[in-house]
């Protein structure tokens, strides 16, 4: 097994990454049916669309990252940040591919995430996940990320279904 985790080097590269990105939409919205119901409601088709359109532009260099896991030189998994200020990271998106989970691919792209916001000058990493998804919360627990309170404004709706995590860099 041969795992490599690189920005994307292509457009093929970049289609693999939002690829994995609308199959994380999917994950999210078969978790449970509120998660469904918040997915629709905050990434509806079109708006999501839109930031897939965008991706490249949003996580831009030199505040943003995009990283795309290939195990044996197919793609399996993806993660990107974005500066929400000049001392904070936001990490979005991490989603590997079932046929690769369980192997440390999410661990590995979070832990090259945050070494890189630690290069380009962040004091701290967030992200946020849904309450249902276990294995997540504890990967990011387990990678030094302790739960905080909401780190922007988030809908109401959906506060009850987050948690929020926060880490130092």
């Amino acid at each position: 097994m041969t795992l490599t985790l690189a920005p994307p080097q292509s457009p093929a590269d970049l289609d693999a990454v939002r690829r994995l990105c609308w199959d994380y939409r999917r994950h999210l919205a078969d978790v449970s049916p509120i998660e469904a119901e918040l997915t629709e409601t905050f990434y509806p088709v079109p708006k999501y669309r839109q930031l897939m359109d965008t991706l490249a532009q949003t996580h831009a260099r030199p505040t943003g990252f995009i990283l795309l896991a290939k195990l044996n030189g197919a793609p399996v998994g993806c993660g990107m940040t974005h500066a929400l200020s000049p001392d904070t990271s936001e990490i979005k998106r991490i989603y590997v591919d079932p046929v690769a989970r369980g192997q440390g691919v999410a661990a590995r792209i979070v832990t090259e995430l945050m070494a890189q916001a630690r290069l380009d000058g962040f004091a701290r990493a967030v992200l946020d996940t849904s309450k249902n998804l276990h294995p997540a919360r504890a990967l990011y627990a387990s990678l030094g990320f302790a739960e905080c309170g909401p780190y922007q404004d988030i809908p109401a709706i959906a506060l009850p279904h987050l948690v929020f995590f926060e880490a130092p860099l």
